[in-house]
C-alpha cells in the first residue's frame, strides 16, 4: 500500500512540473517547490515502508538501532556546531606534537590575513622552517639581528657561489666581530607566509653556528607578537 502512494505522489510532482508554465500555483504554492515536497515525501513513505517491513517482528532491534542513529546526528550536529572550538583543540594538540619550528596555524584568524604559529625551542629559542628559494633550511628568530644571515654552506645549498663572494660587511656576533657578503634571496617563506626579494647575508665559515631569521625579514610583517611558548607572524 505504501509503494502505491510513494508512486501516486511521484506522479503528482511530474504533473506539476509539466503544468508549471500554466498553473500560477498549487495551493499557494510554487509548482517547482511543490514537485520538489512531493518526491521527497515520496521518497520518506518508500524508504519508511521498507525499513518498517525489515523490522517486523523485531521491535527491540529497530529501537535500538533508532537510538543509534539518533545518537550519530546529535553527535554530528554537535561537532559541526563546535566546529571553530574542535579546530582550535585540534591545533594545540598538534602543536604539542609536532617538532619545535614547524608552522602552524593560529587559534584565530582575521579574513585577509596570513599567519603562522612557531612554537618554543627547548632552550628557550625560536626555530623556523623556512623555505628559502625553494630550499628548506632551519633558522634561529632573532630579532637583534639586522638582516637574514646564512651559513656559507646552507648559502651553497641555494646556489650562491660563496667562493666569490666579497666579505666586507661587519657583523656582530656572539664571538665578536666578523665580516659577511651580502646576498638577495628571491623568495623567504615561513609557512603561508611569503616574501619576495629579502636582503640577507653569508657568513664567513665557521663564524655562525644557525642561521639567523634578522630583521630584513621581521620588520617587513605587519606584526610578530612572542606570547608564553609561541611566537606569531603575521603579514
Amino acid at each position: 500500500m505504501s509503494a502505491w502512494i510513494a508512486l501516486i505522489l511521484l506522479v503528482v510532482a511530474a504533473l506539476a512540473l509539466l503544468l508549471r508554465g500554466d498553473a500560477g500555483s498549487i495551493a499557494g504554492v510554487d509548482p517547482s517547490d511543490f514537485a520538489i515536497f512531493s518526491a521527497g515525501l515520496a521518497l520518506m513513505i518508500f524508504v519508511g515502508s521498507s525499513i518498517v517491513t525489515s523490522y517486523r517482528g523485531r521491535a527491540t532491534q529497530a529501537a535500538r538501532d533508532f537510538l543509534t542513529w539518533v545518537l550519530i546526528a546529535f553527535v554530528l550536529v554537535a561537532g559541526y556546531s563546535y566546529r571553530d572550538e574542535l579546530l582550535t583543540f585540534g591545533h594545540r594538540i598538534t602543536g604539542e606534537l609536532l617538532p619545535p619550528g614547524s608552522s602552524l596555524r593560529p587559534d584565530a584568524q582575521v579574513d585577509g590575513e596570513r599567519s603562522v604559529r612557531i612554537r618554543k625551542r627547548a632552550d628557550g629559542h625560536f626555530i623556523a622552517k623556512a623555505a628559502i628559494n625553494g630550499v628548506t633550511l632551519v633558522m634561529l628568530v632573532d630579532t637583534g639581528a639586522s638582516t637574514v644571515v646564512l651559513k656559507p654552506a646552507d648559502a651553497q645549498k641555494l646556489g650562491v657561489d660563496v667562493e666569490n663572494l666579497r666579505y666586507t660587511v661587519p657583523v656582530q656576533t656572539a664571538n665578536g666581530t666578523t665580516h659577511a657578503a651580502h646576498v638577495r634571496l628571491r623568495t623567504l617563506a615561513v609557512g603561508s607566509i611569503v616574501l619576495n626579494e629579502v636582503e640577507a647575508l653569508v657568513a664567513k665559515p665557521g663564524a655562525l653556528k644557525e642561521n639567523l631569521l634578522g630583521m630584513s625579514f621581521l620588520s617587513r610583517l605587519r606584526s610578530y607578537e612572542f606570547s608564553g611558548e609561541y611566537l606569531t607572524l603575521r603579514i
